[in-house]
């Protein structure tokens, strides 16, 4: 074929012209580290279980195919009009699966035109936010402002905190989990079995002792777990992982159990690291009446939160805010960027800091106060709805997640995007999902349903949800 690239192989005398995704040989992975209990640090009890899950389908079937220009492209115009309407037909799927979409935590009502006027600029703010480097193509004086707005809303002073703007939410619990370790080296590292994967990929990385705490029916991590395994490591530092929204269940840690448990097993402040993952409700939980407050002038270490999932933003990035003092333990000066280095990544996202404080400015504390409020109204109705209809459903108290029995049509799941878990599925009810998106979810799920359990009963979900909320023959 005219113009193929050759794939050279690690054999000299080998070479292929295509790509056979199922002939790649897995590289072994590294040793897991084990827990304190001897358990793998990263399997859970529950995943021993045989479970098939379902994965996605290959991508390499319907990927869009790079090819060389011929040479007279130029003047007919035809790659051009090839590319128009790829993007086009391309656009068109992005409005449908948009339109379809209830099962991620992204609020995708977002208006960012004004800053179109930015795309041509390659904006990069490598390095340590506060220290400008050599590269001055960047947007460093929006990331701080940025900063700045999230100091305030979790209770720091300017000169008492350190932060950047991440790239997603994984990087900033990479991050904060880094700074603990960091503290901390031969500290152990605790976290719910709720916790999101990126906690224990951490563990993996930074090859740290990790134990894994029971939760709650809620998801909510069990403070009487956590003060066993405490004690049974009296000898070595805690570095805490508290979930302010689990994953699946969006169930929040007790942060001031959290402190009482460490209190009481005889860890003292300079003994123990706290990191907040607060990737979705970090954003709201300051706006929701007689939530517990997450907060710097509690003894916590850092906090992280993603940008592109309440607040919105067209591409995934984070905040992620630690003490000074502890930032310090991880930071070196390089000259190359005549700047310093804390962050994980090299190169950084300049056009995210935009993204995020135009969104800041145009709504402020009052408009998210009132996106939160309207999440929570409409993650009770759907709750409502569901249970009207005899089907399980469990809402918890600070969460706009709702967790309900997993459809048994895969084609249905995909097509409203749902995160499943076993039995289990779940909507995120975010300032982008409206009443009128739910009825038509709830009507299509309803009908469904009739067919779907003609000749058989509904699954328990008691496990998962608490028998007061399961819908089953057993316990409705």
């Amino acid at each position: 074929m005219a113009g193929a690239v050759e794939i050279k192989t690690a054999s000299p005398n080998v070479t292929r012209r295509n790509f056979d995704p199922t002939a790649v040989v897995p590289e072994p992975l590294p040793p897991v580290v084990t827990a304190a209990n001897g358990e793998d640090a990263g399997v859970d009890k529950l995943d021993k279980k045989s479970r098939e899950i379902v994965l996605g389908k290959n991508v390499h079937t319907t990927c869009f195919a790079v090819t060389e220009p011929e040479a007279n492209d130029e003047f007919t115009g035809d790659k051009e009009a090839y590319m128009a309407g790829v993007l086009a037909r391309y656009r068109k799927s992005l409005m449908e699966r948009t339109k379809h979409h209830l099962g991620y935590p992204y609020n995708l009502d977002f208006d960012y035109g004004a800053l179109a006027q930015l795309q041509h600029f390659s904006i990069n703010n490598l390095g340590d936010p506060f220290i400008e480097s050599n590269y001055g193509v960047h947007s460093r004086q929006f990331e701080v402002g940025v900063l700045d707005w999230f100091a305030r809303l979790w209770e720091i002073e300017k000169n008492d905190y350190w932060g950047y703007i991440t790239n997603c939410g994984t990087e900033g619990n990479l991050h904060g989990i880094l700074v603990g370790r960091e503290v901390f080296p031969d500290g152990i590292l605790y976290a719910s079995r709720e916790s999101h994967y990126s906690v224990f990929k951490a563990a993996r990385m930074y090859r740290m002792e990790c134990v894994k705490v029971d939760t709650l029916i809620s998801g909510e991590i069990d403070c009487a777990d956590f003060r066993a395994k405490l004690l049974a490591n009296k000898g070595k530092p805690a570095i805490i992982n508290v979930n302010i929204g689990t994953t699946v269940k969006g169930a929040v840690d007790d942060l001031d159990l959290v402190i009482q448990t460490l209190e009481g097993c005889g860890f003292s402040r300079d003994r123990f690291y706290i990191h907040c993952d607060g990737a979705l409700f970090g954003l709201m939980m300051p706006f929701v009446k007689r939530a517990p407050k997450v907060s710097f002038k509690k003894p916590i270490g850092s906090v992280s939160v993603s940008g592109h999932k309440f607040v919105g933003c067209p591409m995934p990035c984070g905040v992620q805010i630690t003490r000074m003092e502890h930032v310090n333990a991880l930071s070196s000066n390089v000259e190359y960027l005549a700047s310093r280095d804390a962050t994980i990544m090299g190169s950084r996202n300049g056009h995210a800091p935009i993204f995020l404080w135009y969104t800041l400015n145009r709504k402020g504390y009052n408009g998210f106060a009132k996106e939160v409020q309207k999440c929570l109204r409409n993650a009770h109705y759907l709750k409502d709805q569901l249970r009207a209809a005899g089907i399980g459903a469990m809402l918890n108290e600070l969460s706009s997640t709702v967790v309900f029995e997993r459809p048994r049509d895969e084609d249905f799941v995909r097509r409203w995007q749902l995160a499943c878990e076993g039995n289990i599925a779940h909507v995120v009810v975010m300032p982008s999902v409206s009443i009128e998106k739910l009825d038509v979810f709830l009507n299509e799920l309803v009908k469904n349903r009739s067919t779907w359990y003609q000749e058989q009963q509904p699954p328990c979900i008691a496990a998962d949800i608490g028998k007061e909320n399961c819908a089953c023959p057993l316990h409705k």
